[in-house]
């Protein structure tokens, strides 16, 4: 089981510097708030970008990532909180960034069953920029990191947050 508590994610013998949400960990997520939900999570799928890096064989449903995937925010969408393609006429992040903190992405398991409208979206556990800087409510680590992690874990290993 992975541990993350006061930006430090532990997994075994692994030890990690871990950037959370700006606003901390909560028991009560709500969209927009910029905090981590806490509670147990699995990794649903990893997107990555495949003309950036290339990934070692892990134990996940592994997608490239191409320029028109996003992934709803919009309460008020039927897609809330699910992966979507662009053009989309509702609010959704773009995954193929400029920026490399989305080189790789991991779907946290957080709000996807059933989904509630406004407890959150986009929980992922992606890569943090070089300064640790806090997320809007993701996990991230150093790409390095990362990618060693993912070596390491199955589709059985389980995220749990810490308030």
């Amino acid at each position: 089981m992975i541990i993350v508590t006061n930006k430090i994610l532990k997994y075994k013998n692994f030890i990690y510097r871990c950037a959370i949400g700006k606003n901390g960990i909560t028991d009560n997520k709500i969209e927009g708030d910029k905090c981590t939900p806490s509670g147990m999570y699995s990794i649903e799928k990893i997107y990555y970008r495949r003309d950036r890096l290339s990934l070692p064989k892990l134990d996940f449903q592994i997608v490239p990532i191409n320029k028109n995937f996003g992934w709803c925010d919009d309460i008020n969408s039927s897609y809330y909180n699910k992966f979507i393609k662009f053009p989309f006429s509702s609010s959704a992040e773009n995954l193929f960034r400029e920026d490399e903190i989305y080189n790789i992405v991991c779907i946290i398991s957080y709000n996807t069953n059933p989904i509630i409208k406004n407890k959150g979206s986009a929980i992922f556990l992606h890569i943090a920029n070089t300064d640790y800087s806090a997320t809007a409510g993701c996990l991230a680590l150093k790409q390095d990191d990362l990618i060693e992690l993912l070596q390491n874990i199955d589709t059985n290993t389980k995220i749990n947050i810490l308030d």
